[in-house]
């Protein structure tokens, strides 16, 4: 089974070639792209290949990436052979305060450029975060207006932070199933632990009950799991121990 691994993950532990080797020797056959690997996209696909590694997926930020800069985006993807590429996360005015309207809006911005990176022959998403999961004040949810407001795009869902959002993952697995295309594994530690790693824990270390949102997942068609953690201490342990424990899920 080809596990992948969100190379932010690994950002505090450069340089890239030994964190590449680190995952290699661990099994790791795949890792998907952040801003942080894109300014050379040969050289580093280079890198990838001379390690047996693919990244099929990758992640691109701001939104503006698929506006104003999609060219750059759409060239630094095929240099890196992914199929699937995701916007992470929304722009800081969308994290606080925004309204439903607001929310419809980057909805439809979203919609747009879904059809554009489709029509350039590769696959969109939305990843997510846990503001998407808080109710506004006139009771919408952010994500369900996102799903609704931008019908071809697909979603790379990040179980945990929809916990962290106060959202239910097997309900919102259950229903848009067929909108679900990737997911982020990560775990969330007990509460008061982990302190230092921001509440994250290591997958199958943690509070989550992935053996059940696994196959919920699969059980969705999800083919495409990534391995995370916002901000391990250390690597090494992070992505052995989570590479171990999700190969039993």
């Amino acid at each position: 089974m080809d596990v992948s691994f969100q190379l932010y993950s690994a950002r505090n532990f450069t340089p890239w070639e030994g964190v590449l080797d680190q995952l290699t020797a661990l099994g790791y056959t795949q890792v998907e792209g952040f801003g942080g690997v894109y300014q050379d996209a040969p050289a580093f696909r280079a890198a990838l290949d001379a390690r047996g590694l693919s990244m099929p997926s990758g992640h691109f930020f701001p939104l503006a990436s698929f506006e104003e800069d999609f060219d750059k985006s759409i060239a630094a993807a095929r240099a890196l052979g992914m199929a699937q590429i995701y916007c992470p996360a929304p722009d800081d005015i969308y994290r606080e305060g925004a309204d439903a309207a607001a929310w419809r809006d980057l909805a439809a911005r979203l919609e747009t450029a879904a059809k554009r990176v489709q029509d350039a022959g590769l696959r969109f998403g939305w990843h997510n975060h846990h503001w998407e999961f808080m109710p506004l004040p006139t009771g919408e949810i952010p994500m369900a207006l996102l799903l609704e407001g931008a019908p071809s795009m697909e979603w790379e869902a990040d179980i945990a932070w929809i916990v962290r959002g106060g959202g239910d993952p097997l309900a919102w697995i259950k229903d848009h199933a067929t909108r679900i295309t990737a997911a982020h594994v990560k775990d969330i530690a007990p509460a008061g632990e982990a302190e230092d790693e921001d509440g994250w824990a290591d997958v199958g270390h943690g509070t989550m009950d992935w053996p059940a949102i696994t196959a919920a997942l699969r059980a969705a068609g999800v083919s495409l799991f990534v391995m995370e953690h916002d901000n391990p201490n250390d690597l090494a342990r992070f992505a052995r121990r989570s590479i171990t424990s999700f190969r039993q899920f």
